[in-house]
């Protein structure tokens, strides 16, 4: 895996709020490691997945936060993480919807921060091909919009949720990235523990069931994580998480009419952890009200933002 044509490098994959960035990542793994949801801001962490093909190359995507105008201390964390990896990638992907017709702010925010930030060559990654008529034509009007504000140095068409492309987009940028050696073991998969894949996947179904005015003010803590392969004498795996909000009212969204939405919650995402982790789960839940979480250093230090 040493060649001289062996290739390694850092791609961060960047764009604007739902663009299907975390789409993107399950469908290059082949298995669901980043969750997906609708709603702005479902990812707060860059978080690394490492893709290695033997006698090719070695890839570490990055799945970073979209951008908004940065109103709280936890969207200047997220903001800050972007900014830099930007600084120590090899290769930028900006991932862009098909059906884009015009740049918008978050646009010009992403583009901002990536020439600042950044001198790596840029993909322009168009998704969601399979909700438009003519990808072709989405390919030469996207090509002029962007090309105007990007240096653009290959393009790739794909849908992150059919497939169509995904492997196109590995091909090319293996092809991109310097030559060099392994960066990681060729068995490692991400820099994410299974208590954070566990937390995720829990706010991924609160952000399901819930309507707009929850989901940015929810996080998620795993405070006790008891799995049979820690403990041998336990058949099942133990988990106890508090899921922060920061008023009353929406812990009482959370909980529902006796309990039935915190319930619905749970069930969901028990069912998702055991097809995650193979074995049974013990799930217990718990709403609590942190006003302000998302401006406390404290806080988000101690929710792993910070």
């Amino acid at each position: 895996m040493t060649s001289e044509k062996f290739r390694s490098g850092m791609v961060a994959l960047v764009g604007k709020p739902n663009v299907g960035k975390s789409t993107l990542i399950n469908a290059l793994l082949g298995w669901k490691f980043s969750i997906v949801s609708p709603k702005p801001q479902t990812t707060r962490r860059c978080t690394r997945y490492v893709i290695t093909r033997e006698s090719e190359g070695q890839v570490v995507f990055i799945d970073t936060p979209g951008l908004h105008k940065a109103l709280h201390l936890l969207g200047k964390a997220m903001e800050k993480q972007l900014c830099e990896v930007m600084e120590k990638v090899d290769l930028i992907c900006y991932i862009t919807d098909a059906r884009t017709q015009s740049l918008g702010a978050e646009d010009d925010i992403m583009i901002e921060r990536m020439k600042k930030n950044s001198s790596a060559p840029v993909v322009l990654v168009i998704n969601k091909i399979d909700l438009v008529r003519d990808p072709l034509e989405a390919k030469e009007r996207l090509v002029a919009l962007y090309g105007e504000r990007i240096d653009i140095k290959a393009v790739v068409l794909l849908s992150a949720l059919t497939g169509d492309g995904v492997e196109e987009l590995l091909s090319t940028v293996i092809g991109m990235l310097p030559e060099g050696g392994l960066l990681y073991p060729p068995e490692y998969v991400g820099d994410f523990t299974e208590k954070f894949v566990a937390e995720e996947i829990i706010r991924e179904k609160i952000l399901e069931e819930t309507e707009q005015e929850v989901p940015h003010s929810v996080a998620v803590v795993i405070e006790e994580f008891k799995s049979p392969e820690e403990y041998p004498d336990r058949n099942s795996l133990f988990i106890r998480a508090d899921i922060y909000v920061e008023r009353q009212g929406q812990k009482g969204i959370l909980i529902g009419k006796g309990g039935r939405m915190l319930k619905k919650i749970g069930q969901k995402a028990r069912e998702e952890i055991e097809k995650q982790f193979g074995y049974p789960v013990y799930l217990d839940l718990w709403v609590k009200v942190r006003p302000g979480w998302r401006n406390s250093e404290r806080e988000l230090k101690r929710m792993g933002y910070l």
